[in-house]
């Protein structure tokens, strides 16, 4: 081996050192990306019931299809017509407390639920939640 180096590659490896070229990162080519499979549904303009029946029926097929995360729009309740029945708090929305209830009460789904929490601010806020799932056995 010759420890010797040319005038040209001292001359290319200084011109390299000064430049702000990058070279590529072949590591980050061979990295598989941890992409988290995701649906979202809106409950928005449903009744209780629609709600309980179709985030029941949306939680089983996400599982039957793998998906991870879901995300779950019930809104805030500021459009509710909840004023309307002196027996419910107009500072309560239906859907937002009620169905995340429904899901903690039914054992089939909490099942296959690794946990619930309340979404980010660019997934819904406070009018939002995420439900976890387990791998489909």
């Amino acid at each position: 081996m010759n420890n010797n180096i040319s005038d040209k590659d001292k001359k290319d490896w200084q011109k390299f050192i000064n430049s702000n070229e990058k070279l590529p990162n072949k590591d980050s080519k061979n990295k598989k990306q941890n992409i988290i499979k995701t649906k979202s549904i809106d409950l928005h303009g449903c009744t209780l019931e629609e709600a309980n029946v179709e985030i029941k029926k949306f939680i089983i097929s996400c599982y039957n299809n793998s998906v991870k995360k879901l995300i779950v729009v019930t809104g805030k309740g500021l459009h509710s017509n909840n004023l309307s029945n002196p027996y419910k708090s107009k500072d309560l929305s239906i859907l937002k407390y009620s169905v995340p209830e429904f899901i903690k009460n039914d054992p089939q789904l909490m099942n296959i639920i690794i946990n619930i929490t309340e979404a980010n601010i660019e997934d819904g806020g406070s009018g939002s939640f995420y439900i976890y799932l387990t791998k489909k056995k």
